[in-house]
């Protein structure tokens, strides 16, 4: 009788030995995601660490002082000036950094319009010509009215040129709102 219990014990099914390849196949394979696992959290960790400044936001859209009324001509000749303002990312403060720049000219009085130097068509930067008395696109070879009005009906340009607010404080300073706008589309919308 012993025998048959004997017998009966070894056909039920239990434990696998471990030497058994099933055995090892399922052990080495938890490990190996685990191990994968460990790697795989604090590099994506790491990634999203690094690519966060990307998400930070400029300081576009704010009032920045950017000339003095006195440096203007009064006849209105665009002046090209740089807007320079303080940019900081998750790591770094960046103090007094180019973030751009506008053509500003004064029209009646104390009045001062501000275009952004940005072309909408592909963005590139747009130079004042004296001789022509224009606004030039030297990327498509457009032409734009000072106030940034397109000349030419059949321009490569989606729009006219992006204009800024502008305001006059204390009586001299020049303060414009200063902001990129998306290129190649015919909306004026800010950049995010």
């Amino acid at each position: 009788m012993e025998s048959s219990t004997q017998s009966a014990r070894d056909d039920a099914p239990g434990p696998a030995p471990a030497g058994d390849p099933r055995r090892r196949f399922v052990i080495k394979a938890l490990a190996l995601g685990s191990g994968g696992f460990a790697y795989v959290v604090p590099a994506l960790a790491g990634i999203i660490a690094f690519l966060n400044p990307l998400k930070q936001k400029s300081q576009a859209g704010q009032f920045l002082r950017v000339a003095s009324l006195d440096l203007l001509p009064k006849d209105g000749t665009p002046q090209k000036v740089s807007i320079v303002s303080d940019r900081t990312d998750a790591w770094n403060r960046f103090p007094n950094e180019p973030i751009g720049a506008v053509l500003l000219r004064r029209t009646e009085g104390e009045q001062v319009e501000a275009i952004n130097v940005v072309c909408p068509h592909a963005g590139c930067s747009v130079q004042y010509h004296p001789k022509d008395g224009k606004l030039f696109c030297p990327c498509h070879a457009a032409s734009f009215a000072l106030d940034g009005k397109r000349l030419d009906e059949t321009s490569p340009s989606p729009r006219d040129l992006d204009t800024l607010e502008v305001e006059i404080r204390n009586g001299t300073e020049v303060w414009v709102r200063f902001e990129n706008f998306r290129t190649g589309i015919t909306e004026k919308v800010p950049e995010a």
